[in-house]
């Protein structure tokens, strides 16, 4: 599994005024939690764009260099600025090498399927995370779920996914995570003459007068 490093620093200003100030002056803050303790802390805006930028939702373990102490986290959350794009604040939780995590993992889908490269088909994507129970250095920065051979009418669902010793999925086993569905076609030109020769249906009123 891939791993980043960061310098951190202790982040004394807080709320949305101290929050406007650090982003001026290039840092981003951060907050740090592990059980019910969280720690307010701030990093280079650059540094930390550029890694969510690079990882692109992939599952990365960081290690978080504050006050001489390294500290093992996940990216837990980001916020961005709807309009601007610029990244607002980060969420990190604290790990630990032994005790089980639950994380969500992103899907990825490969291959082309056949019911969509042969039988003209359309691929649906299902769930976009699964939610996994695992080791901190078991975790998968994604899971891939190859849909080639997948005929029109066929799903592949969490229960069909193996994801190694050691790894756990908690979604729900009937989840589909992938499936190709038949396109409806266009009506035929045969149809269209068909429906304009049928009789017009004469409504009931008053008779015609002779």
């Amino acid at each position: 599994m891939e791993r980043a490093s960061f310098n951190v620093e202790k982040r004394e200003r807080l709320g949305k005024g101290g929050a406007r100030s650090l982003r001026r002056d290039g840092f981003i803050p951060a907050v740090i939690y592990k059980g019910g303790n969280s720690l307010p802390v701030k990093l280079s805006g650059k540094e930390l764009s550029r890694f969510i930028s690079r990882s692109a939702g992939e599952q990365v373990i960081v290690d978080l260099k504050v006050d001489g102490d390294t500290r093992q986290v996940i990216l837990k959350d980001f916020q961005m600025d709807p309009v601007s794009g610029d990244l607002l604040h980060v969420d990190f939780q604290e790990i630990s090498a032994t005790e089980l995590l639950r994380v969500m993992v992103h899907v990825v889908i490969k291959g082309e399927a056949i019911g969509v490269k042969r039988d003209k088909g359309l691929l649906q994507h299902g769930l976009r995370e699964i939610e996994i129970e695992c080791l901190p250095d078991q975790i998968p920065g994604h899971i891939e779920v190859d849909v080639t051979n997948l005929l029109i009418g066929h799903s592949i669902h969490v229960r069909d996914l193996s994801l190694g010793e050691g790894v756990r999925i908690l979604s729900n086993p009937d989840e589909v995570v992938a499936s190709v569905v038949g396109v409806k076609g266009e009506v035929t030109v045969e149809s269209e003459a068909a429906a304009a020769a049928e009789p017009e249906v004469i409504k009931k009123g008053k008779k015609t007068e002779e």
